[in-house]
């Protein structure tokens, strides 16, 4: 038998410190920005037009952030999360150089934490994967964790080694490439008079839409990503597995829960961070995404007026309107409609 494939790596094929060269460099194409919104419909207007962009002081309309996330997350599957039973958290992403269509993106992982479970049949990678450019200027860098099948259950446990993670990106580590000018800041195209300075700490908000999974979009998503994990795509297999069914790709919900937060916060004009996230429920085709935001922080950006950055939770439910902000119950447990809590930082205007 061939032994030229490659089945992706267990859990006992990780070491600490070890470095991961991702295959298949991507360059981004309008194509794949036209894709992209047709899938999401994101309206915001920072990526949506070029006129826009350079009232920012862009060359024109830039990727998507999420888009951007996508890309680089999405080179990691093969050799990271192939065997994965579940992608567990996201911490310390940072966004850098702005990505334009016709730039390239690569993706390297280095090991940085292992954890056994106690079942003896799985344990835990903690990754820190970093996206560059063509100019190796990284694009975007970040922390995830994923619980990983083992090959062999007897294999022997790694010493257990768990990172310090931090509770959210400092303000003064966010790359902030826009410069705004009152006068020049269209408020009636970006879709909102709301800026920085009107939302406070504490508020929350309902987003109101939502949008039905179907089972083509989220595959067809998946695969604009280069992301091969077997749980979206295989239904032989999948069959038989404990859901009976395809999941889909958490990226998938992040993506639909930010374009719903138009609604609301339609002058974030892009994600500067990824504080945290999990998955806390899978989701299915057929479900309805709805979405609510809290403010967690609002930020003063050193030497600048006029951006600031506001630290948001983006709380993403499945079938379930979002007009009472389900979350979580007294005892610390996710409402079962809960699919997604993700923390980010968002850029937005301040009043001149």
């Amino acid at each position: 038998m061939s032994a030229k494939t490659n089945p992706g790596n267990f859990f006992e094929d990780f070491r600490l410190g070890q470095t991961i060269v991702h295959a298949t460099p991507r360059t981004i194409t309008e194509g794949d920005v036209a894709l992209y919104t047709s899938l999401y419909g994101s309206r915001f207007a920072l990526t949506s037009s070029t006129p826009f962009a350079q009232s920012l002081g862009l060359e024109r309309a830039p990727i998507d952030s999420m888009l951007v996330f996508h890309i680089v997350f999405g080179k990691t599957v093969p050799d990271i999360s192939l065997n994965a039973i579940a992608n567990l958290g996201y911490a310390s992403g940072r966004f850098g150089a702005v990505v334009y269509p016709g730039d390239t993106l690569s993706t390297t992982s280095k090991v940085i934490g292992l954890r056994q479970n106690k079942d003896g049949k799985t344990g835990v990678v903690y990754v820190h994967s970093v996206g560059v450019n063509q100019w190796d200027e990284v694009v975007l860098e970040y922390i995830r964790w994923v619980m990983v099948r083992k090959r062999d259950p007897n294999a022997p446990a790694p010493e257990t080694v768990i990172p310090d993670l931090p509770d959210s990106v400092p303000v003064t580590d966010l790359t902030v490439p826009y410069t705004v000018s009152a006068a020049n800041y269209n408020l009636a195209h970006a879709g909102s008079s709301h800026l920085w300075d009107d939302y406070e700490v504490g508020e929350k908000i309902d987003h109101v839409d939502g949008v039905t999974i179907e089972e083509a979009e989220h595959m067809q998503a998946t695969r604009l990503y280069q992301n091969t994990a077997r749980v979206h795509f295989n239904l032989h297999v999948e069959r038989e597995g404990r859901f009976g069914r395809r999941i889909v790709y958490g990226g998938h919900i992040i993506s639909l829960a930010r374009s719903l937060s138009f609604n609301g916060l339609a002058n974030a004009l892009s994600i500067a961070a990824i504080n945290s996230g999990r998955h806390t429920n899978p989701s299915f085709a057929g479900d309805t995404i709805y979405a609510w935001s809290e403010i967690l922080d609002k930020m003063e950006i050193p030497g600048r007026t006029d951006i600031g950055a506001l630290r948001v939770r983006t709380v993403a439910t499945k079938d379930r309107p979002c007009h009472d902000f389900p979350y979580r119950d007294a005892a610390g447990n996710y409402d079962p409609a809960v699919v997604l809590d993700f923390d980010y930082t968002v850029l937005m205007p301040r009043r001149g």
